[in-house]
């Protein structure tokens, strides 16, 4: 029997058999067979993933998790709404905004959390609140027209005086999500078209269910492994003083390491500790605002001085800049000879040694909360300051030739710059210490 040809028109008129035809045909035998044979080598296990969970335990990101799972039992429970009946039939499809609320303010940080719930709740009642005024004023007005031209004064006056306190650095800190929430609460309560009662039942309705998913992010964020900000600032201001201390060590004898005059480069780890420091102001700050709205906990009351957390942060950053500023001296062409620099090894090393010793001491000292006093830790750094200044004294500075004296002075006056910081930050400590109620034993 001759095959039949089946001509399928494709430009050219080449036919297609049908015998043909077979070698384009998919078939999933080949696929299952080899599942069959190597089914042992495919087996799920759960082995890839403990191990992944105790390699992020080790690199403290164990946090990162707890927070992801925080959010997700959060969402389910606000789901609940949704999936169950008896409480459906209640609230109808304002569910929505409890998940919504859940969605949008649950924060990495307890007082991240319940800043923006807090702010959206006063933007959301003040919103509601006046928008119901002003839509039950307008429909006093009577008349289209009217009513147009109150509801456009009113729209105009209070999205105007918001958004100007947006503006303003104090209220914009802490309330600009709320400011924002408000805006947008009032604008569509008032635009509506809807008469005030109607209005007063969904404003009720929808406050409920905002309160409804924002009790469940409080709940979940303040009572299970709550992540505090205020104890991420406390350990980061401490934990900067050690940072610096290093950096201050290594860059010294970094400096004094010179081989054959050989140009000394900065280590890469100092001059990336010093800019951690140097770029902390906008997280600092971030810290400062979501701890003062955290309830009393652990070590830290209410009325906590965090503001001189920040001061001490500022301290710290011009600290790294000096340092930054000596490792630059280590990249400078001009450079003082070996000679010069061993006679400036000694003192320098004794500076250095009690600049490290104290900023350890500091940082000890708000780490384990306890009382600093400065009154004898700053007459050291005094008469340390008072050697230092003899030894780049105009009459020793003019005996130094080939411009060295020039590198040496600039050298110094840093290292100089240096000891009145730790001065400063001295003190800082010790005027944190009443306060924020640090131990004096």
């Amino acid at each position: 029997m001759g095959s039949a040809v089946i001509d399928i028109p494709d430009g050219e008129g080449v036919g297609v058999t049908l015998r043909e035809k077979k070698k384009f045909q998919f078939s999933l035998q080949p696929i299952i067979s080899y599942l069959r044979e190597n089914n042992k080598k495919i087996q799920f296990s759960l082995l890839p993933i403990v191990s992944y969970l105790r390699e992020k335990k080790t690199k403290h990101d164990m946090r990162r998790i707890i927070h992801s799972t925080k959010v997700g039992v959060a969402l389910v429970l606000v789901s609940l709404l949704f999936l169950l009946d008896p409480i459906y039939a209640q609230v109808g499809d304002n569910a929505m905004w409890a998940i919504m609320t859940v969605v949008v303010i649950f924060e990495f940080y307890a007082g991240a959390t319940l800043s923006k719930g807090l702010n959206r709740g006063m933007g959301t009642i003040l919103g509601g609140g006046l928008g119901c005024l002003a839509a039950a004023l307008a429909q006093e007005v009577g008349g289209k027209i009217g009513h147009a031209i109150v509801v456009g004064i009113f729209v105009f006056i209070f999205a105007a005086a918001a958004t100007y306190a947006r503006l303003v650095p104090r209220i914009k800190k802490r309330y600009d999500y709320g400011a924002l929430i408000f805006i947008l609460t009032f604008n569509l309560v008032v635009v509506s078209g809807v008469r005030a009662v109607k209005v007063l039942q969904i404003a009720r309705e929808r406050l409920l269910t905002i309160g409804m998913g924002f009790s469940i992010c409080i709940f979940i964020s303040l009572l299970i492994f709550p992540i505090w900000a205020s104890d991420e600032l406390h350990d980061s201001i401490a934990s900067k003083f050690e940072d610096l201390a290093r950096s201050i060590e290594g860059c010294m004898e970094e400096y004094f390491s010179i081989v054959n005059e050989k140009e000394s480069q900065p280590s890469a780890k100092n001059s990336s500790s010093c800019k951690s420091v140097l770029y902390s102001k906008s997280k600092d700050e971030s810290l400062a605002n979501f701890a003062k709205w955290e309830p009393w906990h652990g070590k830290f009351g209410l009325y906590y001085p965090w503001g001189r957390y920040l001061q001490m942060g500022e301290h710290l950053r011009e600290l790294a800049a000096t340092i930054i500023s000596i490792e630059g001296c280590l990249q400078s062409p001009r450079q003082p000879s070996t000679t010069l620099r061993h006679l400036l090894k000694e003192p320098c090393e004794a500076v250095v040694s009690l600049l490290a010793s104290t900023l350890r001491e500091l940082g000890e000292s708000i780490l384990k909360m306890r009382a600093c006093h400065a009154e004898k830790i700053v007459p050291k750094l005094k008469s340390k300051r008072l050697e230092l200044s003899l030894v780049i004294s105009p009459s020793k500075l003019a005996t130094i030739e080939n411009g060295e004296g020039y590198t040496i002075a600039a050298f110094m006056f840093l290292l100089i710059k240096m000891v009145e910081k730790v001065e400063e930050l001295a003190k800082e400590v010790e005027e944190l210490g009443e306060p924020a109620g640090f131990s004096t034993h």
